[in-house]
């Protein structure tokens, strides 16, 4: 299944997008959570939720999810915070699976005791998703405020050794770069493929006045740098000298999967708002949960009109005019959430990832003279042409 359900994934997304499907959803259950890790985009304590809004019942959930489904809903996932942490998740969960949606859900994993588990092996989600923040009770500590490490890394085995399909999710930042080896073994002990990333977006979902940076993430040089250690040490030789090769003769070497086909050049790459939405914890409807806007209500106007308003709204975001024929726009995952996020405008330059960006190419080149110089790249990668676009 793992590497059937990319396909149809995929499939289905550029029809949803062609065709104005939701196809995809995200339910921010709750903004809280147990841990208060330092780079979070959505926590809140429960006092501050409490004055900005409340969270939907199990039952609005639910009718937006029957709507939804309605409409050409398939994958559903169920995110916070924590969204364990809701006393109602059982039965959310178990009325969403009798409704025939696929279900994933992102969790920090330390919630998972005797009776989850074995909630969870009658009926499993399609995947976990979770969040490994280091490899020892003192990066958590200082990272999330919460010794929980060992718990966290028996749930995955244990999730794991059920034969429930797990991705582990993994932010690096000056506060868990020394796990990044213990990580990396925890992966291959385990079978269990991880999703690394460097860049951190700037929390503006909870403070404004966080646009533009994030105390938890590295400079842009250091990002570009480990994002770099990751991919060599992610991917085997073959596949990393063939992306290596890519990027340096000008082909986008790795597409990602929240990309969808016919999209303006100018205009939002992903599937943010075209064929997929995200409700926040109080019912706002937004293309993406890293943004601030657009929003509609569907608890004001339902779901189907909230849907459409979202779609026509998304069509009139135009990314920074420069995006567009940047020399190195192929290695590059820029989006609207990160330039909304890093400089409060859709159309904004945001200087920090292109910094990341341009020297995380000249580690590559760097890297290409090296496998040059070695017969890797007639070895391995003749066949990559460069892109004479």
């Amino acid at each position: 299944m793992s590497s059937v359900e990319p396909i149809l994934s995929q499939y289905f997304h550029n029809k949803g997008c062609r065709l104005g499907l939701p196809v995809a959803g995200n339910f921010e259950l709750t903004p809280r959570c147990n841990f208060n890790c330092k780079m979070c985009y959505v926590h809140l304590s429960k006092e501050e939720a409490d004055r900005r809004g409340r969270e939907l019942t199990a039952d609005e959930w639910l009718g937006f999810a029957e709507a939804a489904r309605s409409k050409g809903l398939l994958f559903l996932l169920l995110t916070g915070g924590e969204p364990l942490i809701r006393p109602d998740f059982k039965y959310i969960y178990t009325e969403l699976r009798k409704m025939g949606i696929m279900v994933s859900i992102n969790t920090n994993a330390s919630m998972i005791d005797d009776d989850y588990f074995e909630f969870f092996k009658k009926d499993p989600p399609m995947r976990f998703n979770i969040s490994l923040y280091g490899t020892s009770d003192d990066t958590y500590e200082s990272l999330c405020g919460n010794r929980s490490f060992e718990k966290v890394l028996n749930n995955i085995k244990r999730l794991k050794g059920a034969g429930m399909a797990v991705k582990l999710n993994v932010l690096f930042g000056p506060s868990n770069v020394d796990d990044m080896d213990g990580i990396r073994r925890i992966s291959e002990e385990t079978g269990i493929p991880i999703k690394p990333t460097t860049y951190l977006y700037p929390p503006i979902r909870v403070s404004c006045d966080e646009t533009g940076g994030n105390k938890a993430r590295f400079s842009a040089k250091e990002a570009a740098y480990y994002d770099f250690v990751c991919d060599k040490e992610r991917f085997e030789h073959e596949m990393f000298v063939k992306r290596t090769a890519a990027l340096c003769r000008g082909i986008k070497s790795e597409v990602s999967d929240e990309e969808c086909d016919g999209v303006p050049s100018e205009g939002i790459a992903c599937r943010a708002g075209r064929s997929s939405f995200w409700m926040t914890w109080d019912g706002k409807m937004m293309p993406c949960g890293m943004m601030v806007e657009p929003v509609t209500y569907p608890l004001r106007d339902g779901f189907d009109a909230a849907w459409k308003e979202l779609r026509a709204k998304t069509e009139e975001i135009l990314m920074p005019a420069e995006c567009k024929n940047c020399s190195v726009r192929h290695a590059c995952h820029v989006c609207a959430a990160s330039t909304y996020a890093e400089t409060g405008r859709f159309d904004g330059k945001p200087q920090y990832i292109c910094d990341m960006v341009h020297e995380r190419v000249r580690y590559y080149k760097d890297e290409y003279k090296r496998l040059e110089e070695s017969g890797d790249l007639e070895r391995y990668a003749s066949e990559v042409k460069p892109n004479e676009n």
